[in-house]
């Protein structure tokens, strides 16, 4: 199953690398609505993977015949905040998760710089949750359960 996991991340990244979308000028474009190119591929990206979700909800299993349940995770003032920090540093570094390490792989020392404010990033909040779970209305860590 791993290799299959490896494989299916491999070609995703290729598809990133190959269609711009991990493209610090293209992105930078998107943003500044001088380039359109991205917005066609999460078009089709949301256009090929809500009808598959939605057949994978129906059906209630995946391919291999795993039961599924696809829960709606809970909205708060974290989401805001969060999708808002996201979104700056998007916009920043030209870079999310899948293409910050399309960028690695493609040899750009500068994606490390993204990748290291990503991992500082997601450190804080750890340390800092119990300081910031009250005000942002976050909900409480399930611990060793491998949800959350």
């Amino acid at each position: 199953m791993t290799l299959l996991y490896v494989l299916l991340g491999t070609m995703f990244g290729f598809i990133l690398s190959r269609s711009g979308a991990a493209d610090y000028g293209f992105i930078q474009g998107m943003f500044l609505f001088t380039e359109f190119q991205l917005y066609g591929i999460l078009t089709v990206a949301v256009t090929v993977t809500a009808p598959g979700i939605w057949m994978i909800k129906r059906r209630g299993r995946t391919l291999f015949g795993r039961p599924i349940d696809i829960e709606l995770k809970a909205l708060h003032r974290g989401n805001v905040v969060g999708g808002a920090l996201f979104g700056v540093g998007w916009s920043l570094t030209g870079m999310c998760p899948g293409p910050m390490l399309v960028n690695i792989g493609e040899g750009k020392l500068y994606a490390f710089a993204a990748l290291a404010g990503a991992l500082v990033g997601a450190g804080l909040l750890g340390s800092f949750y119990s300081v910031v779970q009250r005000p942002f209305g976050l909900p409480p860590l399930k611990v060793g359960t491998g949800e959350g």
